[in-house]
């Protein structure tokens, strides 16, 4: 009931979510909601052994050589269901399956039942001075030889069981400090289990608080349909509006630019005109005198007669060349332009261009009704979701999941100082089995490093030194204590194995590969009549496919519990809250929004008269070609300084007299006017600007009448379109804007479930804890702290058992070597036996006899074995 009670606390979550299938994609902006509020769990479901791993890792290698089988399946699920042994077969495979565990397990018995037998007969045996037990050393040439060999074999013996049990110790102690540190970890569970409930229903509250977010956005571009609708509307508008509107404002400047180019072709010709009718005035004067000196008798002499007519025949190149006073004048044209301009066309096109962006305030005033209208549905909407929540009993439950998990909790920290000290037991009890290992080994390793010590190769077998014999004894009581503690130990292993072992195959490694869930997931393996387990307890349906690995593999993921449950197969969202009802009564409402665009002007008559008058202004009718060629030409029509120079060469010519120096007089007052007068007409800023402008205005005129009349109709044409468009197509428009706009509006709320969707997916109530409550019981404390330990403990005392067997062999060997004999070889011929020649001077052992010395029999004080 607790668990159930758990899940339907996150139903909620899911009241704002809609199943209806989007309509509008993709929406034209983007929410920002935040992040879901959510607090970092502590525990952290990952165990790191440290240098004991590598003991861990070697271990698991021994156990894949006992049991390289995959993991039985199929004879798990029949044991579970309670059909094993119905097929034949079933016991051959588990033996197949077991086989490494029964042999090492039957070894191991046989080990149990043997050694101690074994040490028995050998104590007999002994003791009826047989087995090593007769205290007599035979001497072999190879003694020193034997003698080493036995104590490295039984030095590297000890070595190896030394590792064993330093092996078994640390896994002894790492065990007791991991379950001791153990409380720490269920603390941390635990603590997670009370963030995961307490958080939960903060999360709920702040999903269905976002709901102003979305709300909020709304209202705020409902506020604005003005800016936002209308300036749409005028965007659709604008592409056909503002070029008309900016072709006829084009247009009234271009009029004021061709007023401006009349009023300087004017006044640039009034300027040119003075200064060329002065110098034709100067020129003429100057002709006429010239024309009466030519006049006089002195002329007709011979000598004079030919220069004279020559320069009467020159005469009429004394005239000017550019003479602007013939031009046209402009000022009908001038007028007509300035009549247009008393009408502002610019300000006429103004106001088209106002009342055209005046679109949004339009569209505003129009809507404000029905904008109310929404603005109270998404009130009612928002209503609903926070009642909806509130008839939800979420803190009932929470009450109640807090309770239960309290008690828990304090049932937990009851019981686990009886854990600690259970655990005591088995750390004393495995301490003291180590003792025991330690104990042989301190009899091997004092008997050797007394034995070795003590060792005088020059002294007898009977003549032993007390060091020696003492190291012989102490390898003889590691015998003793080997014969008496081996059974003891290898029972312990023996269990420890087969127990630790087959946890490790059977529940470790399918857990980690989580092979043990598709187990739990095998259709009515757990209940005959259920065919998913988790669903029928969880959902009340055996028929929904959630599955424990599905389960615990989202959880790992830390996904919500809604999605991880699938707890949308309890809860029906659509039963409590239908956004999809709401969004399409805010459809419906502002489909029904209505703009009017008609009393938009873009140019009115007066204007577009005002242009077809400036097509008609004359422009077109000045002679621009007179213009141009009078402007091109120079001053005058001959060079002045020329013509000075040659009439007064052509003067020097003649006779020394009056007509000599009136010629000369002449062609001086020449050089004058074209000082005065022809360089300032070519060169100063007056004269050169007022025919600089007069070209420019004349060629812009020029180049501007030929297209006015096709501009005008352009322009009018554009202007009549675009009002036209206006009125005709701006119902169409605005439907289609307003739909765009709708759009917009309801993909916020998408946008709100999606997200909504998407918390409640991966954020809201995250189910991380449960799956560490999983890891930590399981893979933390039952693999990792216990059955890692166990299997290193077995490990080591296994190895420190079997090899006692070849430092029992070794040592009883070897303390014939090191314990002083009671009797001992006589040879009767010294050369028999190849030693080192003694004190008497004799190779080998001598026969006392031979020279009248007794020799009794010398008997050890030592207990024999």
């Amino acid at each position: 009931m607790a668990v159930e009670l758990c899940l339907l606390l996150l139903l909620v979550c899911g009241s704002t979510v809609s199943e209806v299938q989007p309509l509008h994609k993709p929406p034209p902006g983007t929410l920002d909601f935040g992040f879901v509020p959510a607090k970092t769990y502590e525990t952290n479901a990952y165990h790191e052994p440290g240098p004991i791993g590598i003991l861990f890792r070697l271990v698991h290698s021994f156990l894949y050589l006992v049991q390289p089988n995959s993991f039985p399946q199929d004879l798990i699920k029949k044991l579970t269901q309670q059909k094993f042994g119905n097929v034949q077969g079933d016991y051959q495979k588990a033996i197949y399956y077991e086989i490494g565990f029964i042999v090492s397990a039957a070894l191991g018995l046989l080990f149990v039942l043997l050694l101690p037998l074994v040490g028995l007969c050998f104590c007999m045996c002994r003791c009826c001075d047989n087995c090593g037990g007769e205290m007599h050393q035979r001497q072999k040439k190879n003694a020193d030889c034997r003698r080493g060999c036995f104590a490295t074999f039984l030095f590297v013996a000890s070595l190896i069981i030394s590792i064993g049990v330093l092996c078994a110790y640390a896994a002894n102690q790492h065990l007791t400090s991991q379950v001791r540190g153990a409380k720490n970890l269920v603390h941390s569970n635990f603590k997670d289990l009370r963030i995961f409930l307490n958080d939960t229903p903060g999360q709920i509250d702040y999903l269905v608080s976002q709901y102003n977010t979305t709300k909020n956005k709304a209202l705020s571009d409902l506020n604005n349909v003005g800016p936002l609708l209308g300036s749409r509307v005028q965007e659709r508008f604008a592409k056909e509006v503002r070029p008309a509107l900016d072709a006829a404002l084009t247009m009234a400047g271009a009029i004021r630019e061709t007023k401006e180019a009349l009023e300087n072709v004017s006044v640039s010709v009034e300027v040119l005109q003075e200064g060329t009718e002065r110098l034709h005035s100067n020129l003429t004067d100057v002709k006429i005198h010239l024309s009466n000196t030519l006049s006089d008798s002195a002329c007709s002499a011979a000598q004079a007669a030919s220069t004279c007519n020559i320069i009467r025949n020159s005469l009429n190149q004394l005239n000017i060349n550019a003479n602007f006073s013939g031009l046209p004048g402009v000022s009908e044209q001038l007028a007509k332009v300035n009549d247009i301009l008393k009408i502002d066309l610019s300000s006429l096109v103004q106001k088209g261009y106002a009342a055209f962006n005046d679109t949004p305030d339009l569209v505003l005033n129009q809507t404000r009704n029905i904008l109310s209208d929404i603005k109270n549905l998404l009130d009612l909407i928002g209503s609903n979701i926070t009642s909806f929540t509130q008839m939800l009993p979420v803190q009932k439950v929470l009450v109640d999941l807090t309770i239960y998990l309290t008690q828990s909790e304090a049932y937990v920290q009851d019981y686990f100082p009886l854990v600690e000290q259970y655990d005591f037991y088995r750390w004393l009890g495995c301490l003291i089995l180590c003792c025991m290992v330690i104990l042989i080994l301190v009899f091997y390793y004092l008997g050797l490093l007394c034995g070795t010590c003590g060792y005088d190769k020059h002294a007898s077998p009977t003549t032993r030194g007390c060091i020696s014999n003492t190291g012989g004894n102490f390898l003889m009581a590691g015998v003793g204590f080997s014969f008496l503690f081996s059974w003891v130990l290898m029972i312990t292993v023996v269990i420890t194995f087969v127990t630790g072992g087959n946890v490790e195959k059977l529940v470790c490694e399918p857990f980690e590969d989580r092979t043990l869930f598709k187990v739990l997931d095998t259709p009515y393996l757990l209940n005959r009549h259920w065919r998913n387990y988790l669903s029928a307890i969880v959902l009340k349906n055996p028929d929904i496919n959630l599955t424990f690995e599905e389960v615990y593999s989202d959880c790992k993921e830390n996904k919500g519990i809604y999605t991880t449950l699938h707890l949308e197969n309890l809860f029906n969202i659509n039963e409590f809250l239908n956004i999809s009802m709401y969004t399409e009564d805010v459809s419906l409402k502002i489909e029904h929004i209505n703009v009017n665009l008609s009393n938009i002007v873009l140019l009115d008559e007066i204007g577009k008269r005002n242009l077809l008058d400036f097509s008609s202004s004359g422009i077109d009718g000045i002679n621009f070609a007179a213009y141009l060629t009078e402007i091109n030409k120079s001053v005058t029509k001959v060079d002045l300084l020329s013509f000075a120079n040659d009439l007064e060469a052509r003067a020097d010519q003649l006779p020394k007299g009056a007509l000599e120096n009136a010629l000369k007089g002449h062609a001086n007052s020449i050089r004058m006017i074209h000082n005065q007068q022809v360089v300032p007409l070519e060169q100063a800023m007056k004269y050169v600007k007022a025919r600089s402008t007069l070209n420019q205005s004349i060629r812009l005129l020029q180049r501007t009448s030929s297209e006015f009349m096709v501009k005008v109709r352009n322009v009018i044409s554009a202007v009549d379109a675009a009002q036209f468009l206006i009125s005709n197509d701006a119902s169409l428009v605005i439907i289609q804007e307003t739909k765009k706009y709708m759009d917009m509006i309801i993909g916020y709320f998408e946008q709100y479930v999606e997200w909504v969707k998407e918390s409640i997916t991966m954020e809201v109530a995250a189910c991380k804890p449960i799956a560490n409550v999983i890891d930590t019981a399981v893979d933390i404390f039952l693999c990792s702290y216990v059955i890692d330990s166990v299997n290193t403990f077995w490990f080591g005392m296994g190895g420190c058992s079997i090899f006692l067997i070849p430092a029992i062999i070794c040592a009883v060997k070897l303390s014939k070597y090191y314990r002083r004999m009671d009797t001992e070889d006589v040879y009767d011929d010294v050369e028999t036996i190849p030693m080192k020649n003694m004190e008497n001077g004799n190779n080998g052992y001598h026969k006392e006899h031979l020279y009248g010395i007794h020799n009794p029999v010398m008997t050890s004080s030592v207990e024999q074995w």
